[in-house]
């Protein structure tokens, strides 16, 4: 009886060692305590559905939320900042200047409180225009008429970045501060040239846009594209295939990732735990269904893409599931 009593007690000890193991790395949430709003972008554009996906998956594991549809990036930036969310998609060239206040927020101040958790998909800068128009170069786009995203928002913020790198400027062309969705319905009316879209590839309103008209992109490449990655190192250089939008050929393009940025006032069990979840194979599942772009792009190999490296701190929760997950030292 000693003997299988001490048995018992050394079986007892590690059961008791193994569950506080199991704590330690995916700590206690009674998350219908947490109300999570994922910001997320216009229904016109990708951030729209896959941040639904991230709503309708975390109100599966218990958490009360909702998905709000927003101007983007920069709407979502500030309205992370003002306590009108939890979770919020973003260009991760936009954050970086918000936190280091230049650029579109230059003479702001910087924007510490923001916190990242997880990488997304790489957002391509498709200037899209039609075969029609002619426009074949950069340059081609002088006098005409161009949309180029609404002021200050993401999309605009690298079409500034774009005509610095090819040496224009804004007064070359016949600006429109109109949203992308906007400037193609108007290029389906023939009163706007080109449109500055920064989405993942395949953009429901590129692809509607193709139902009419014939489309094709004006390259970013060659020398401003060299220009553009020295002084913006965010960016990358992508192609854009033939086969997504049934154009003549690839183009070369740069490209910004989207990353998933959360409210820092969140507590770190709860992030660690959606990020647990997220990543699991039910997680990437639900969210990978959402859209080809997140089922491709979207996996735990991937989650530091646009944010190691740069002044985005991560939260404190998602630092640590990095670390356990033998991401981050």
């Amino acid at each position: 009886m000693k003997k299988s009593s001490a048995v018992f007690t050394i079986l007892a000890v590690i059961a008791s060692c193994a569950v506080a193991s199991v704590c330690a790395a995916a700590p206690f949430v009674n998350r219908s305590d947490y109300f999570i709003t994922v910001l997320t972008g216009p229904s016109s554009g990708i951030y729209f559905p896959i941040g639904g996906a991230f709503s309708t998956f975390i109100s599966g594991l218990g958490y009360r939320t909702s998905a709000t549809a927003t101007g983007a990036t920069a709407e979502n930036i500030n309205a992370l900042q003002t306590g009108q969310g939890e979770m919020a998609i973003a260009m991760a060239d936009s954050v970086i200047q918000a936190v280091e206040a230049f650029g579109a927020y230059e003479g702001q101040p910087p924007a510490k409180e923001l916190r990242a958790m997880m990488g997304l998909w790489p957002n391509y800068c498709q200037i899209v225009t039609t075969a029609e128009s002619g426009i074949k170069t950069f340059a081609d786009m002088k006098g005409k008429r161009v949309g180029v995203g609404a002021p200050n928002s993401g999309v605009e913020l690298n079409a500034r970045m774009m005509f610095e790198a090819h040496g224009m400027k804004y007064a070359d062309c016949r600006i429109d501060y109109l949203s992308y969705g906007e400037a193609i319905d108007q290029m389906k009316n023939g009163l706007c040239d080109v449109a500055f879209v920064t989405s993942g590839l395949g953009n429901a309103t590129i692809l509607e846009l193709g139902t009419s008209k014939k489309i094709s992109f004006i390259p970013v490449e060659g020398e401003a594209l060299e220009r553009l990655i020295k002084k913006y190192p965010f960016y990358i250089e992508a192609t854009i295939p033939a086969s997504v939008y049934s154009t003549d050929g690839d183009t070369t393009t740069a490209a910004v990732m989207n990353i998933m940025l959360v409210d820092e006032k969140l507590p770190e069990n709860v992030v660690y735990d959606l990020l647990e979840n997220i990543y699991s194979p039910a997680g990437m599942e639900a969210i990978g269904a959402s859209h080809n772009t997140a089922k491709v792009n979207i996996n735990l190999e991937t989650a530091l893409r646009g944010i190691s490296g740069t002044s985005v701190p991560l939260h404190d929760g998602a630092a640590e599931f990095y670390k356990d997950k033998g991401l981050l030292k």
